[in-house]
């Protein structure tokens, strides 16, 4: 039987991730104007930096979710084997699906927090003109909150049908006749 604690404990870990994903867009970088220094070189003035934590906030909890469902299904492949059907089958798909969802949204998490802690303070240096400030576009959080949702479905699932598989797997063989018979 699947463990309530692990499912609220992986439940909790990928809301907060996700929140936060979701909060790292809304308060990404903007640059707010261009000042100018002492020496006369214009520079870019940026807003607050708060996305950048948030976006390793969501990094580090969907990570740690993932360490959660993966030490308890022993990362699928270690461990007692589970019995053949469709219980397995659902589990594995869920278990690539869930790897495949979490490397996009660290990638989106991780390049999103780099992408937006990126200032250019003395761009003129190099060349002429008003600096260009850099930023990060928009989206790139939004995708990595959406794939951490996709990692939470996909990750809850696989642990719901791996215990079931593993439940199915515990059972033993129904008795006709008096003679046990096991399938082959």
């Amino acid at each position: 039987m699947a463990s309530i604690i692990i499912i609220a404990v992986v439940f909790v870990l990928d809301v907060l991730a996700f929140v936060l994903a979701i909060g790292a867009e809304k308060r990404r970088n903007t640059a707010a104007y261009v000042n100018v220094d002492q020496n006369a070189q214009p520079y870019c003035v940026y807003g607050s930096d708060a996305a950048t934590g948030y976006g390793i906030a969501a990094l580090v909890l969907l990570l740690a979710g993932q360490v959660v469902i993966m030490a308890a299904t022993r990362c699928f492949c270690c461990g007692r084997a589970l019995s053949p059907g469709r219980w397995r089958a659902f589990s594995g798909f869920c278990f690539i699906a869930c790897w495949f969802t979490f490397v996009i949204a660290e990638l989106c998490l991780l390049a999103g927090s780099v992408r937006n802690a990126y200032h250019t303070k003395y761009s003129t240096l190099v060349m002429s003109g008003p600096p260009r400030c850099a930023m990060l576009r928009k989206g790139v959080f939004a995708a990595g909150a959406a794939f951490t949702f996709l990692t939470a479905l996909f990750t809850e699932l696989h642990y719901l049908f791996f215990a079931k598989a593993r439940h199915a797997a515990a059972v033993p063989p129904p008795i006709v006749g008096g003679i046990g018979m096991t399938r082959m």
